[in-house]
Order: C-alpha cells, then structure tokens, then sequence
C-alpha cells in the first residue's frame, strides 16, 4: 500500500495547525461518504478511547526517606499491601490488591470495599493515604517503624505501570449454571440470564489497528488523563488467534503494557472499582491515535460494530475449568442493542466499560492535537504479530 504521509510530516502538520483529526467513531461517516482512499487523503489522525477495568495496572511509587532514614520492608497504604522488595523506598502497588483485614469471599460474596485501585484514585485525587512501614533496621538505614500520612505530591516520583492494558478484543460472559456467580465480568446471574462484554468496539485502540501497523514500543498516548506510552507488549499478548477479512481478532488477542507519570493523571480517568464476590481493580482511560499513513491503515481505522465479533462464553464451568469453547459468535452493534441470542433465547446484555467516556477520551485526545498540545511519536520497536507469535501458555501443574 503506497503510503500518502509520514508521522514526521503529520507532526509537522500539528505543529501548524494544520492536521485533520477526527475520531474513530466520526471517520465511520466520512468512509461512507467519501470512501476509503479519499478519507485517507483527507485525514491525518484517527484517534480512539476505552475507558474499562483493566486488573493488571499499578504504580510504582518513591516514597521518600523519613529521618532517620528507613529501608521499608512492609509497607502499607490505607491498609492495603504496597510490595517492597524493590529498593528502600520504593514500592509497586497493584490495582487488585486487598487489606489483610478484608474478609474476602470467607462471607460470599465479598464486598471488597476498598483496595490498590482505589488507593491509586485516592493519590490522584490529592487525599491523603495513611502509610505504614516496618523493617529489621541496618547500620545505613536504623529506622525500625513509621506511620504517618502522605499524598501524591509528598513523594518523590510516582508512576503508572500497567503490564496488561487495552485488550484487543474480549470475551461475552455467560452464565450457564443453575445460580449466581460473581466474576470479573461481573454478577452473572443462572440459565444465562444476562451477557456482560467489555469492550468500546469501533473506539477501541487496537481494534482500529488490528495488525499493530502504528502502534508499538514508544508510541504516546492518552493515558489516565495524562500522557503514557506504550513500554513493551503487555503480558498475554496473543496475536496467534483467528482474525476475520478485516483483520479483527475475534477472540482476546493483542495487549499494551503502559506506563506514564502519575502526578499528572487525573482521577476522573483511573477510578477504583469494587466486583461483589470478586475483588478489586482499576477503571483507567486510554486513547490511542492512529496516524494515517496510508488507505489500509484507514480501512482498519474506520471500522464498525457490525464488523467486529466476539465469543461468547460459559463463566460457570469452560471458563474456570479452562477447556475453553465457544456457545456462539455476536458482534458489537448486536451486544450495544441490548440483547444477543444464544441457544435460541434472548439475553439481555451490559457493558463494564463506558461507551459514553470512550467517546469523551477520543474526543480529547482529537482536541489536544488539534490545539498542538500533542504531537505523535515514531514507534522504536515494533509489537510481536502473528508472524512471532506469543501465546498465553497455561501453568502445568506438577505432582
């Protein structure tokens, strides 16, 4: 496919004002109006938007030295777990990690009030977190004890790193059991009594770059209300999976593991979530855009719901059992009506992502190009595809 322009000539472009910038929602209109090769030479940037729980997130966080100075072995914010095995004051707190007083599913289903998801909204939100920390005490470092409150601009740097983010397609979650369960997918209630899915769809990141063409390690991005980057594929990254003429995955395929500064994130865009009878996880936004380098890379930008599909699922029993198999196939515009049908029966269905706040991210995202205020980056490697396949092997058990 000959290309129409380069990253360099559309940073150029943004630089003067001058970039054509749509959503991945609004270039579907364009497509059909004026077809693919006119809309690429027309359109610099498409950009995109998810806003969903994405469990494997956290932040890394320097702490900063109390006098005397301490080497914390145990820490703890608000009562949930900070790890501390990386060096002195530095910390990884994780989005799904709970108090040790939570009582978890010991009363199912457990409410999980509080946990890492929502002491990183705290943080963001400027509250203060109460910090305890313990240690064995060294010549270097004597203090044995602190506890005290801190907030975000109290510590030395603060980071976001998300090693799997933005799942490039995902499983409709049913339930084919006689009573309730309580998932990651959320409530599912018996005899498939609802569908939940989580997924923007036609917003989605790397469902308008199906083949990772412009996006890779490197790339800038809308990342909790702030800028990120995208710092390695993220972890069961799968690209091995059967694609559709489009090129869509139709199962869970590629990830993103991200990460950006913290300190200028906002609250609005990394929200603690609460799952009963599951746990704890983060809500983060993200929005990716896509430089359009030439009329295939629009095709993929401009695609619709009616053209992606998902598989829908048992979480009862091939789920949690891992045998797998699918009950059928439904596409997006099917899931975002309201109702899908499976083995002959209408089933409600509901998002765990916001469509609404996708579109506000996209549309964020198209307004700070727009004004200048971002500019694009050349991806220094690319993400592994489906020619150097990564597959998520499951654990083998030994006996």
């Amino acid at each position: 496919m000959a290309q129409i322009r380069s990253i360099a000539e559309i940073n150029e472009k943004i630089q003067k004002g001058e970039a054509v910038v749509v959503t991945a929602e609004e270039v579907i209109s364009l497509v059909e109006e004026h077809g693919v090769e006119e809309t690429a030479r027309r359109v610099d940037v498409v950009t995109t938007g998810t806003f969903g729980p994405m469990c494997s997130s956290g932040a890394f966080l320097n702490l900063g030295h109390p006098t005397p100075r301490m080497r914390m072995s145990k820490v703890y914010l608000n009562g949930v777990n900070a790890y501390a095995g990386i060096a002195a004051v530095d910390v990884f707190i994780g989005a799904t990690e709970i108090p040790d007083v939570d009582p978890a599913n010991k009363n199912f289903p457990g409410a999980f009030n509080y946990g890492g998801g929502h002491v990183i909204e705290d943080l963001v939100a400027g509250r203060q977190v109460y910090l305890e920390a313990t240690s064995y005490g060294t010549d270097c470092y004597p203090r044995q004890k602190l506890d005290t409150w801190i907030k975000l601009e109290d510590m030395n740097e603060a980071y976001i790193y998300n090693p799997r983010n933005c799942y490039q397609n995902y499983n409709v979650a049913v339930n084919l059991s006689d009573r309730t369960i309580y998932t990651y997918m959320g409530i599912l209630k018996p005899n498939m009594g609802n569908a939940n899915y989580c997924s923007a769809g036609q917003l989605s990141p790397l469902l308008n770059d199906p083949l990772y063409r412009t996006v890779g390690i490197g790339t800038k991005l809308f990342l909790g209300g702030g800028i990120g980057y995208v710092s390695w594929n993220g972890t069961q990254h799968n690209p091995c999976g059967a694609r559709g003429e489009n090129d869509v995955p139709r199962t869970p395929a590629g990830t993103l593991a991200l990460t950006g500064d913290l300190k200028k994130m906002e609250a609005k865009w990394l929200r603690g979530v609460s799952y009963l009878g599951y746990g704890v996880t983060l809500q983060v936004g993200v929005g990716l855009p896509i430089p359009i380098l030439d009329a295939d890379v629009l095709r993929h930008a401009a695609v619709r719901d009616e053209e992606i599909v998902a598989q829908v699922v048992d979480y009862s029993e091939a789920y949690p059992q891992g045998v797998g198999g699918s009950l059928g196939e439904v596409t997006y515009a099917q899931l975002k009506s309201g109702s899908i049908i499976i083995q002959d029966k209408e089933i409600p269905t509901a998002p765990l992502s916001s469509y609404p706040k996708a579109r506000e991210i996209a549309e964020t995202l198209k307004q700070w190009i727009i004004k200048g205020d971002f500019t694009l980056t050349e991806p220094v490697a690319s993400l592994p595809s489906a020619d150097s396949c990564i597959k998520s092997k499951p654990l083998t058990v030994k006996k």
